[in-house]
């Protein structure tokens, strides 16, 4: 029997599907809350012939109608990318190395031995390249919007409602158009219910927007406020993109809970949802890497694909999270230029009707239009800087931490392996103490434990091997969906600041005349 830190893993197996476990969550409900992958890639198949709860809606939404225009306008409020946008990156590569199946071992000594029997679909390699294969034959034919918000109830018992509209032409779904009203704490429900069945699979799972009590409050105070209708429409589109990552998962896509949130015209109230967003996700990501931190069996990460990967996603969050305060710098200070152009306007204004010279008068009055459009336009830049790159680093931080997850249940994948293994040497030691002491009455029951912590060590070592495929695959999707998430973004943000500059341009010839006029 060879240490098992001296074997070496073996290739990803293609067709079995690991065991699902209960995952904890923390409790607590609210529906005061703010704005913003789960089953194998290879998923078992799941029955297209469910039949699903709740009455449909088979009238096909307005949202849908107004073909390339609704298109536009959703990808323009919610910035997540579209389709039908021609690349301007190369998509993102996962090189793989010689040495992506290195041997793994333990830093607390030689570790118990154990012997295992391959499957014929273990032995076979699965690289990088087929992964990227398989992730181009998904197509998927879902669109999903949410619209219309609308408060419902008075008070601080009052809650915002969201039409959400689905148009497919998927056989898994009982009609090709319908829609469903959803309040916030089902979207963080489904969140849960999605975490708790995939996440133990090494799968990404797109993280919902974040809470606020704040924001929300002054909604249930004042839905008429600007403020609370920002906030209502910042988590409108936080919303939709969150839905839009789940339908796009091949996996998260056939799970029955994401097609009753599609279609079931009413669920069951959404419970333990306050450490699904905001700073509890964030708590909940870092417990469970502190827990893996803690473990008593040390993983000593020899495999440089996911070495490498892990280092890169730790970088890139500390850098996103840079690039985020920037931008959040940026957008307030456009938001004071908009304050100070509004006082430079008026100012002007007032000096224009105390001139005495006609044409200095006229001047100045036309100045002072001129300032009034360019602080709508600078209105409009900041909402353009913050819904096009301040929401996209938002959510791509949250889908960092989910990815940090993914490696975390590797690592606890193989320490279930190792603990497994430990357990299994010491079974074999007490059998070998009951044969120098003749006890032959316990050793049948010796022979079963040890029967059944090899079928153990088996199970665990396929657990291990298939967490590492999905977590590999899990990466490619997440990298080639950043890019043409930033891509869109990036091209969206130059075409507005192209159609500003030329409007502003239009301004100022427009006023040059008079301020040549004045004699």
């Amino acid at each position: 029997m060879a240490a098992s830190s001296d074997r070496i893993p073996p290739p990803f197996p293609d067709t079995e599907e690991p065991g699902a476990g209960p995952g904890d969550m923390a409790d607590g409900d609210s529906d005061e809350g703010e704005d913003i992958f789960v089953n194998n890639r290879n998923p078992v198949a799941v029955s297209r012939g469910v039949s699903q709860p709740g009455n449909v809606n088979a009238e096909p939404p307005d949202v849908f109608r107004g073909g390339e225009e609704a298109r536009s306008t959703t990808n323009r409020s919610n910035g997540v990318h579209s389709d039908d946008d021609n690349d301007l990156f190369a998509e993102a590569h996962v090189k793989s190395g010689s040495s992506a199946r290195k041997e793994l071992s333990t830093s607390s000594g030689p570790p118990p031995s154990s012997s295992f029997t391959q499957s014929p679909a273990a032995m076979q390699p699965t690289s990088l390249e087929q992964l990227e294969e398989e992730e181009d034959e998904d197509t998927f034919d879902v669109d999903v919007a949410v619209t219309n918000p609308e408060k419902v109830g008075d008070g601080m018992n009052a809650y915002v409602a969201y039409k959400v509209s689905t148009r497919t032409s998927l056989a898994m779904f009982r009609s090709k158009a319908f829609s469903v009203r959803r309040r916030y704490s089902d979207f963080l429900g489904l969140y849960e219910k999605l975490s708790v069945k995939q996440s133990l699979h090494g799968c990404i799972i797109p993280p919902p927007p974040e809470k606020s009590v704040v924001g929300m409050t002054k909604v249930k105070v004042g839905m008429d406020d600007p403020s609370s209708v920002e906030f209502v429409e910042r988590r409108r589109a936080a919303l939709e993109r969150y839905l839009q990552r789940v339908v796009s998962h091949p996996s998260l896509l056939q799970d029955p809970d994401v097609r009753d949130f599609l279609e079931r015209e009413e669920l069951p109230r959404a419970v333990s949802t306050q450490a699904l967003s905001g700073a509890g996700f964030l708590k909940m990501i870092n417990k469970a890497s502190d827990a893996v931190n803690k473990m008593t069996i040390k993983m000593n990460e020899s495999d440089t694909w996911f070495e490498d990967k892990f280092q890169e996603v730790e970088n890139e969050e500390q850098q996103l999270r840079k690039l985020q305060a920037v931008v959040d710098s940026l957008v307030n200070h456009r938001k004071e230029l908009c304050g100070s152009t509004a006082v430079f306007a008026k100012s002007m204004a007032m000096l224009g009707n105390s001139e005495d010279n006609t044409a200095l008068s006229r001047a100045l009055s036309q100045l002072a239009e001129v300032e009034d459009k360019m602080e709508q336009l600078h209105q409009e830049q900041a909402a353009s800087d913050f819904f096009i790159f301040a929401e996209l680093l938002a959510d791509y931080i949250r889908l960092l931490g989910a990815m940090r997850g993914c490696f975390d249940q590797r690592v606890r994948a193989w320490q279930r392996w190792q603990e497994a293994q430990s357990t299994l040497q010491k079974k074999r030691e007490a059998e070998a103490k009951l044969l120098w002491s003749n006890k032959p009455d316990k050793l049948q029951q010796a022979k079963d434990d040890i029967t059944e912590w090899e079928a153990r060590v088996t199970q665990c070592e396929r657990d291990f091997d298939r967490i590492g495929m999905t977590v590999r695959k899990e990466v490619l999707r997440f990298e080639k969906e950043k890019a043409k998430d930033f891509r869109s973004q990036i091209v969206k943000y130059l075409d507005a600041m192209l159609q500003s500059q030329q409007r502003l341009v239009k301004f100022w010839e427009a006023f040059l005349p008079e301020a040549k006029a004045i004699a």
